[in-house]
């Protein structure tokens, strides 16, 4: 089985090809970086024994996704599975961020996200059992005045994940969406936060774990659904000098 892994160069997208690859599944692995593309490959065949294909890729470009997408069809036909674990943040993301800059963040948070998924549903019409993992963020629980559109996109993709949810429903298709509070990784590093940091390595182990679940809906760590929950039912006058507070 083979389970292409979008976004594979984080943290959290490295723990999920270790995780895969340690139960045997074959992987495709895509990022901007080619080099840590390699290093990762290496290792994985190293310590796992799996295939390993890479494909480095900028997907913060529509014309650089949709160029990949007509010169890898084939390997979309071979899926099993995709796992989005890719977040594009930037310090200039603000409301009044340049045009280039913002698209930049909504096309790898969202808009190539939907077109890699739209074009492996389109090729795999007749294939059974493949299932596709989304990853969210609490961020996009309200708008900020900071990752302004990390937030929106991040918001939108939920909103496209639930829709792809409900249409899979009856069909051979399995759909899990994430939303993430704080992981320990690099974008967390050294910031001083309420709550403890997620551990990537549990969250992948997770997430191969609920692999045939249909519809999934998850939060990790576990204490942001709660969280999330009260977002959405405290009127917006209170929850907007929340997240000002802690911005």
């Amino acid at each position: 089985m083979t389970y292409m892994i979008v976004g594979a160069s984080s943290g959290l997208g490295k723990d999920l090809a270790h995780e895969f690859a340690s139960n045997n599944k074959n992987l495709i692995l895509i990022s901007r970086d080619k080099t840590d593309l390699e290093y990762l490959k290496s290792d994985i065949i190293l310590k796992h024994k799996v295939d390993v294909k890479i494909l480095p890729a900028d997907l913060s470009s529509i014309d650089d996704v949709e160029n990949f997408l007509r010169s890898n069809e084939k390997t979309f036909n071979s899926l099993d599975g995709l796992l989005f674990p890719i977040a594009l943040m930037t310090e200039k993301d603000k409301v009044l961020a340049s045009s280039l800059e913002s698209k930049k963040i909504i096309y790898s948070n969202f808009y190539s996200i939907t077109l890699l998924i739209n074009n492996t549903l389109s090729i795999n019409k007749n294939k059974k059992n493949i299932t596709i993992v989304g990853f969210g963020s609490i961020s996009a629980s309200i708008g900020r005045h900071v990752n302004t559109f990390y937030s929106a996109a991040k918001n939108a993709l939920e909103t496209y994940f639930e829709s792809l949810i409900i249409t899979t429903l009856n069909e051979n298709i399995k759909v899990q969406f994430y939303t993430l509070g704080y992981l320990d990784t690099g974008l967390s590093f050294e910031k001083k936060l309420i709550l403890p940091k997620g551990s990537t390595k549990k969250l992948a182990k997770i997430v191969f774990s609920n692999l045939n679940i249909s519809g999934g809906k998850f939060y990790f760590p576990f204490w942001w659904k709660p969280i999330s929950l009260a977002i959405n039912i405290l009127p917006f006058s209170i929850v907007k000098l929340i997240v000002k507070r802690f911005n």
